[in-house]
């Protein structure tokens, strides 16, 4: 008995498996109910007293080795296997694996978002298809204003109310109406306007817009939030310079002009030799839209803003053709891989 445990335990150490199949082969060679060690233990019945214990031992030993002889031969044939052909998954991407990329209007929404975050704004959202009164009448909009005409704002034929947004205003107008101030927030979405697509024009687009209302909030401080904003997106050396306009909801409007990104404002095709490019609208909020959204305009005051953030993304990576920002053409978003 003796000599055939130590004939095993020679045999079993010298065992090898190249896969997790032949390793378990090996265990029900050795070690189950039939193998060669249970066999072993059959056999005890017939060993004399005397030789029990160191027989017993001997057994209790060979087992053991055994076991664990197995187990490192069926880790081994695991890992053997994974790193060879057994484990190759035919159903995965083959490498090299490309990376994609956020759009270019993704990652300039993004940097904008952030910059104005940072100043205290807040996220803000509405609906895309709207209704007349949240797009133009709760923000002074006559009757017979130029944007209410068929050329520009799209309308739901079967319900002349329903429209689509053609400006991201109607979310302020959401808010105010459902919010007393203060009111930070900033609204980026898409809008809808009814015009020739072309290269410099385009019947969607996206905005970024921001309200702010409170006491005591003045022109000076729109002045400042826009410089600051100017000086994060484009660098420190940047100027504004804001120009007398007209907005519905605001009063008084201005224009913001940015120092040329690409002539630093020395003058050059981009800014047709002005050494300025405009990139957004702004203005006190009129009191009339603020007595419209239930805000009383005899204590607060507020300033709104509003940018395309295909015009931004123009001015930072001149992108000459508008529709290459929705025709998905791959070579053309590739281009942004390093800007993420």
């Amino acid at each position: 008995m003796l000599q055939k445990i130590e004939q095993l335990m020679q045999e079993i150490s010298a065992l090898h498996a190249k896969n997790a199949q032949e390793a378990e082969a090996l265990r029900i060679k050795y070690l189950s109910k039939k193998g060669e060690i249970s066999q072993l233990m059959n056999d005890f019945r017939s060993v004399p007293a005397e030789l029990k214990k160191e027989v017993g031992m001997k057994i209790n030993e060979l087992k053991n080795f055994a076991q664990e002889r197995i187990n490192a031969l069926k880790e081994g044939a695991g890992e053997s296997s994974a790193s060879g052909s057994d484990a190759i998954d035919l159903t995965r991407t083959p490498y090299p694996i490309t990376l994609g990329s956020r759009h270019p209007l993704t990652i300039v929404k993004n940097e904008i978002v952030d910059i104005f975050s940072r100043l205290g704004f807040t996220l803000a959202e509405g609906p895309e298809v709207e209704d007349d009164w949240h797009v133009y009448s709760s923000l002074n909009f006559a009757d017979d204003h130029p944007a209410r005409d068929m050329q520009d704002t799209f309308f739901v034929e079967a319900h002349p109310d329903i429209i689509l947004r053609s400006h991201t205003s109607s979310v302020q107008s959401r808010v105010m109406e459902a919010t007393q101030p203060p009111i930070r927030i900033l609204c980026p979405g898409r809008v809808y306007r009814n015009e020739a697509v072309s290269a410099r024009a385009h019947c969607f687009f996206h905005q970024v817009e921001g309200l702010y209302v409170d006491k005591n909030v003045s022109f000076t401080d729109l002045k400042q939030v826009l410089l600051l904003f100017a000086q994060e997106l484009f660098g420190p050396e940047t100027k504004i310079r804001l120009r007398p306009s007209y907005f519905p909801f605001t009063e008084p409007s201005a224009e913001m002009d940015v120092s040329c990104t690409i002539c630093g404002g020395k003058g050059c095709s981009m800014c047709k030799g002005s050494g300025w490019l405009e990139i957004l609208g702004c203005g006190m909020v009129d009191p009339a839209v603020l007595e419209a959204n239930g805000i009383d305009s005899s204590v607060y005051t507020g300033y709104a803003f509003g940018m395309g953030i295909e015009r931004i993304t123009n001015l930072k990576y001149q992108v000459k053709d508008l529709r290459m920002f929705s025709e998905n053409d791959v070579r053309f978003l590739d281009e942004f891989t390093s800007a993420r």
